[in-house]
């Protein structure tokens, strides 16, 4: 058999979201040809390489494998990893552009691709309902570079996420002021991306920007605890990722959230008061710190990019064999 291909543009942006590290972490992992586009066309303007120049890329291969929500039309070769139908679910959240060109988009690949995979139970049945298509699940890894470390001497709760509407960080304002009050600084890891619709008023939080990879199992190690205040996630990595790290987790208990938490982070609603009294509430209570960090230390484990690239492998391969 010819070698499988992989289609690395998501994998080659400097950024680092879910959809990114997905990217990475198989290219990484799976023995497929990896085709990349320059630099320069990693973002928008490699919308048009996708769709013209990788179909030629990787027309005899068996199989493309497409792990960022998009793929080339013309391909009949394609399997792709749709993460989540929030564009559609919720086009709002988005630029009318992006939100047009996804609409237009995501059941032409979705009707055409070989096979589908989608993150999670919950992102299936949204596939399923808003595209008609039944999608194979396979859920994300963690990375063996995030384990428990020192906690910061000054105390500080993280909060990994972009900048965009579907992330609710303003709803993390008022805990941001009342942990304030005790010394405590709330840190947002994560900078906005233009084809999201931008929350603004985030004064309160200490964003630190874009932060790079390497530094990311550090900062998750060192926080006293992680929150995730997300309205909408097809999976939501960093609440393994924090786990990983040995840092007790709050989350909203919305979309797959509950799903990836699987028992081992406190859920709450994901609206300002909520999420304030539950930050106040843990960070006040040592035993519950302690009973969390243990829990999320068991689930993280059971999620390995190992796992990940072989179930994926393994849905390439037999969307191969039915032809």
């Amino acid at each position: 058999m010819r070698p499988l291909a992989i289609d690395a543009r998501a994998a080659a942006r400097p950024e680092l979201g879910g959809v990114e590290r997905w990217a990475r972490e198989l290219c990484a992992r799976l023995p497929y040809t990896i085709h990349r586009p320059p630099p320069a066309l990693v973002h928008r303007a490699g919308h048009a390489w996708e769709q013209a120049v990788l179909p030629v890329l990787s027309a005899r291969a068996p199989a493309l494998l497409c792990p960022a929500n998009l793929a080339p039309l013309a391909a009949r070769n394609v399997v792709v990893v749709i993460h989540d139908a929030a564009p559609l679910r919720h086009p709002g959240w988005y630029s009318n552009a992006y939100a047009a060109f996804q609409r237009r988009v995501l059941p032409l690949i979705a009707r055409r691709a070989r096979a589908v995979i989608t993150v999670s139970e919950f992102s299936r049945d949204e596939l399923r309902d808003l595209l008609d298509v039944d999608a194979s699940v396979v859920y994300g890894g963690v990375d063996p570079r995030f384990v428990p470390g020192e906690k910061a001497d000054r105390p500080y709760v993280l909060c990994v996420a972009s900048h965009t509407a579907r992330k609710n960080l303003r709803a993390l304002l008022p805990a941001a002021r009342a942990l304030a009050a005790e010394g405590i600084e709330l840190r947002v890891a994560g900078g906005h991306r233009p084809q999201f619709a931008a929350e603004d008023g985030l004064e309160s939080l200490t964003l630190l920007g874009a932060v790079p990879d390497a530094e990311l199992p550090a900062l998750y190690a060192g926080a006293a605890a992680f929150v995730l205040p997300s309205v909408y996630e097809g999976f939501g990595l960093p609440v393994l990722e924090a786990m990983a790290a040995g840092t007790p987790v709050i989350a909203s208990n919305v979309t797959a959230l509950p799903e990836t938490a699987g028992g081992a982070a406190r859920l709450v609603p994901p609206d300002a008061e909520a999420l304030r009294d539950a930050l106040l509430s843990l960070l006040g209570d040592s035993a519950e710190q302690a009973r969390l960090r243990e829990l999320g230390l068991e689930r993280a484990r059971a999620f390995t990019w190992e796992r990940t690239a072989s179930e994926v492998d393994r849905v390439v391969r037999t969307s191969i064999a039915r032809g």
